[in-house]
C-alpha cells in the first residue's frame, strides 16, 4: 500500500479552492499546512526556529502550584482526601515530621 505525501488543506477563499501544496507541508491544529500558510505565516509573523522541544517530563513533573492542589499532605493524612495506602503513609510521616 502506498502512501500518499500530505497536501495543504487551507482554503483559498478568493480562488475558491484548496491550495493542495506538497513541499515542506507540516501537521499543525488546523490540518497539514505548506510554509506559506502556516498559522504564524498567516498572521503576518515569522516562524518560531526548531528547537529540541520539551523536556522529556515536562508533562508528568506537577508544577508547584498544580502539586500543592494534587497533594495535600494534612488532608490526605488525616483520610479527608482518598490516597494509596503508601501516600496515605509518607503524608503521615511528613505531617509528623512538621510537627516536630
Amino acid at each position: 500500500m502506498t502512501e500518499t505525501p500530505p497536501e495543504c488543506r487551507h482554503w483559498i477563499g478568493d480562488a475558491r479552492r484548496y491550495c493542495r501544496a506538497l513541499d515542506a507541508v507540516r501537521p499543525y491544529l488546523t490540518g497539514p499546512r505548506c510554509p506559506l500558510h502556516t498559522p504564524a505565516a498567516l498572521g503576518g509573523r515569522a516562524e518560531s526556529p526548531p528547537g529540541p522541544g520539551w523536556p522529556a517530563g515536562a508533562w508528568s513533573t506537577p508544577s508547584p502550584q498544580s502539586a500543592s492542589a494534587l497533594f495535600d499532605q494534612r488532608a490526605v493524612a488525616s483520610g479527608k482526601r482518598r490516597a494509596s495506602a503508601s501516600t496515605y503513609r509518607a503524608a503521615q510521616h511528613a505531617v509528623r515530621e512538621r510537627k516536630s
